[in-house]
């Protein structure tokens, strides 16, 4: 068995998909506690509990947005790795990814990129779903791309 930089590159991968993995997963985790927090009616009229719910709102937004660049990144890591390893099978199933994060990143909802979790449009109601199902889809392909580097990086360990 001769270790290549294809196969170091797969085994990377897999280290850093299983990050992605846990990310998504807190992406899933945090916009149910949003959609749980939308949808409670629970003293509504107190204002004391408005001011808290207001700030774990904030505080959720914020965590979720320190997340979006480690993401990309990663992603991004992944893209330039397999392309200098010249695996374009795989090349070609992260571009469509990296294409929709790019442009997720520059049409987020507010003015600025820096805010793409912003709290006041996060808690509209579509908007909390379609991140939701969002994270849901990242969840699935990032599972997905887990065991397809796990298969890559043993047949070419094997092959090699």
């Amino acid at each position: 068995m001769a270790f290549t930089f294809a196969a170091f590159c797969y085994m990377l991968s897999l280290v850093l998909c299983a990050s992605l993995v846990f990310f998504a997963i807190w992406h899933i985790i945090a916009f149910d506690e949003l959609l749980t927090d939308f949808k409670n009616p629970i003293d509504q009229g107190n204002p004391i509990h408005a001011r808290e719910r207001l700030k774990n709102i904030e505080r959720i937004c914020f965590l979720l947005r320190k997340l979006v660049l480690p993401e990309y990144s990663i992603h991004v890591l992944f893209c330039i790795m397999f392309l200098c390893a010249q695996e374009w099978l795989t090349v070609g199933l992260n571009v469509p990814l990296l294409f929709y994060n790019i442009w997720r990143y520059f049409q987020s909802p507010t003015d600025s990129t820096e805010l793409l979790y912003d709290p006041a449009s996060v808690m509209n109601g579509d908007t909390l779903k379609f991140c939701q199902k969002e994270a849901w889809c990242k969840l699935g392909f990032y599972l997905l791309s887990f065991f397809y580097y796990l298969y890559c990086m043993i047949y070419t360990l094997v092959s090699s």
